[in-house]
């Protein structure tokens, strides 16, 4: 894969560069800042991005949004993000269109899984770190949260994990668009999803449950 790299800790960056040409990807560009990162990507056109969140020149989550004007200019670019700090306000809107991975720094060092999970995102699927997961929910639930849903419920939701909209749900399981409406409207009560915009508490949902699959 052709690789850009956005990362301010030159230590951190290089060291991630090593690991990426000793596993036989490129690294066509390096960017120390948010807006070298997105002229680096402009420029170089690559297979994936790794960017960490906190980045100059506001040291705050320029690299997040970076990484939304990346996936807006070119939507097929798989983009993983790193950061010691889990950052929720970019993230469910990048995730929900695929092609993302989001993982704690300490993650990289795992790393077969690392490597793994780059190959993953960069083929369009997504990879998520547990205890992002969990921040982006909002939430942390020792039981099943899942435990409450109905039957019903549990397979509305598989639907919606496979990216179903409620018309395709209700054509699957021969039910009316306002039955299924009235059970995605109950998956999101019983799980406890923070009130915020309806398409964003789908993904956390949806997140929950890949989330919980895995375990």
């Amino acid at each position: 894969m052709r690789v850009v790299i956005g990362e301010d800790s030159a230590l951190f960056r290089e060291g991630l560069a090593r690991l990426l040409a000793g596993a036989g990807h490129e690294v066509v560009a390096k960017a120390q800042d948010a807006p070298g990162l997105v002229a680096a990507v402009d420029a170089a056109e690559p297979d994936l991005v790794i960017a960490d969140i906190r980045m100059p020149p506001d040291h705050t989550d320029d690299g997040a949004r970076a990484a939304r004007r990346i996936r807006d200019a070119h939507p097929g670019l798989g983009i993983v993000l790193l950061s010691q700090h889990v950052e929720t306000r970019h993230s469910v809107d990048l995730v929900s269109r695929g092609g993302f991975g989001y993982l704690l720094k300490d993650r990289v060092f795992d790393v077969d899984d690392f490597l793994d999970t780059l190959r993953r995102v960069a083929a369009g699927g997504s990879a998520l770190d547990p205890e992002v997961v969990s921040r982006l929910i909002g939430v942390r639930r020792a039981a099943d949260p899942l435990a409450s849903l109905s039957a019903r419920e549990r397979e509305v939701l598989a639907l919606m994990a496979e990216g179903r909209t409620n018309v395709g749900i209700a054509r699957r399981l021969y039910l009316t668009d306002r039955t299924v409406e009235t059970h995605v409207s109950s998956i999101l009560a019983k799980l406890g999803l923070p009130g915020s915009e309806e398409d964003h508490r789908r993904v956390l949902a949806v997140l929950l449950y890949l989330n919980r699959s895995r375990t």
